[in-house]
């Protein structure tokens, strides 16, 4: 087994170290592309729908959405484990024709219902939506868009409507130009969130797109910017990174940043290659066209790696007791209260390293599990469920049985089961048959509750 002290060699699992993801965003058109789906597959925990999950894309006809693309990309991360961002509900750009010949009033409950029926669809399944993007101007003004133009209460209308119709998912507002803590934009976005925070309502996070150019890098105050929003209660994350030929210097300061705010909890870069960006003449991005890393992805991953292991970003585990909800010694089936379906080891297979999945409960001996006097929990014996890591988004596996600390578990009085060495809890996103099992922190949500029965 790789020694668990070594550096991480991957973005994804580098950042998981500290409770992080790193992220990218991904485009369903490309997944075909063998070496961009390898490197995406390979280097993140974190994906965003570049386009796919955005009103034009979601809702075309009034009523009549279309996830087929979102989907795909859903789909796709979360059979490697990885979870998704939603981006985004509600914009004054990409949006439905139809959203042109609408106004008032009609355009206001075409936004609540397009939040109600894409978040509804979704219910349960991503980490964070991106609820409102853009909505400011450079001088910290409200955006003269339609959106605006239904009144000035639409942001927090959104938000509301958001918390309703997905009580479980984090919600966020994203910008860009809000990094520098003395501009007047930055303050324009910190006072609403200062007084939605005040007046109770529903914000989670604040997305910082991270788009440095020649005229805008990465600013000094950059982690003063970070640690004033956070102070307000809310999570930040660099939502949309991407740095004019890709300046080490930038790429490794605006990381750094992140990692010394403890509510930074991670970076999304946006797009994999430098061909796949939106900026591909400025080669922006870690990988270049060739999906060769370059100086700077060394650059950011030895930011990550000097982190190392610490609590949770956003204040630690959350494990409920640790009193057991059954008695050791008798075999018994993991089954999910999400999905009605039970913890499965693919294939009776009986390798170590294989990872767990979700599968439709039928009795056979790849799904009993016996929870041990020493906290284990065995199958077939003499194979111990493991975590392969003790990070967000580490995989849960069978290994055999060694008796340390990442094979053994506490089955909880609320439903769910954590990590001895990681604290963590037991996660699947998904229902299907299929999903694999990781640890994430622990929040009570049904994808982190099993019974044992």
């Amino acid at each position: 087994m790789p020694d668990a002290n070594a550096a991480a060699s991957t973005l994804g699992a580098a950042a998981a170290q500290s409770g992080r993801y790193f992220g990218t965003a991904i485009a369903a058109n490309r997944l075909g592309d063998s070496t961009y789906s390898t490197i995406a597959g390979r280097e993140f925990n974190m994906i965003t729908a570049e386009n796919e999950m955005k009103p034009d894309a979601t809702e075309p006809q009034r009523g009549q959405f279309n996830f087929s693309s979102g989907d795909q990309i859903y789909n796709w991360a979360t059979q490697r484990g990885m979870k998704v961002r939603g981006h985004t509900l509600a914009w004054h750009a990409q949006q439905p024709s139809w959203w042109g010949g609408i106004s008032g009033s009609t355009l206001r409950q075409a936004m609540i219902d397009h939040i109600n029926g894409v978040m509804g669809h979704y219910k349960g399944k991503l980490a964070y939506w991106d609820v409102v993007n853009e909505a400011f101007n450079e001088d910290g003004s409200r955006r003269n868009s339609n959106l605006q133009q239904t009144g000035n209460d639409w942001i927090e209308v959104a938000f509301r409507t958001a918390r309703n119709a997905d009580p479980s998912v984090k919600l966020c507002y994203n910008d860009y130009n809000i990094e520098n803590w003395s501009y007047g934009k930055t303050q324009g976005v910190y006072r609403m969130i200062q007084d939605f925070k005040s007046r109770g309502v529903p914000i989670d996070c604040v997305g910082l797109q991270t788009h440095f150019t020649g005229g805008s890098s990465l600013p000094s105050n950059f982690q003063t910017t970070l640690s004033s929003f956070a102070a307000l209660g809310v999570d930040v994350a660099l939502t949309e990174v991407d740095v004019t030929n890709s300046s080490t210097t930038q790429y490794a300061g605006l990381t750094q940043a992140c990692m010394n705010v403890p509510r930074c909890v991670g970076i999304t870069v946006w797009g994999v290659r430098d061909s796949d960006s939106w900026r591909s003449s400025e080669n922006p991005l870690l990988f270049d066209g060739g999906g060769n890393k370059k100086a700077a992805y060394n650059s950011v991953l030895n930011v990550l790696n000097s982190v190392g292991p610490t609590s949770s970003p956003t204040g630690g585990t959350t494990s409920a007791s640790a009193t057991p909800s059954t008695q050791p010694g008798t075999a018994k089936r993991i089954v999910g209260a999400q999905s009605g379906r039970c913890v499965d080891v693919p294939n009776s297979s009986r390798t170590n390293g294989t990872r767990v999945q979700l599968y439709d409960c039928h009795g056979q001996i790849n799904q009993q599990w016996t929870l041990t006097s020493s906290r284990q929990l065995t199958v077939y014996g003499s194979m111990c469920l493991d975590a392969a890591g003790s990070g967000n988004g580490s995989a849960v596996q069978i290994y055999s049985c060694n008796g340390q600390a990442n094979q053994q578990w506490n089955v909880n009085s609320n439903g769910t089961i954590s990590g001895v060495q990681s604290g963590r809890c037991l996660d699947v996103w998904g229902t299907n048959n299929g999903q694999q099992i990781q640890i994430y922190d622990c929040n009570g949500q049904a994808n982190q509750r099993f019974s044992l029965s």
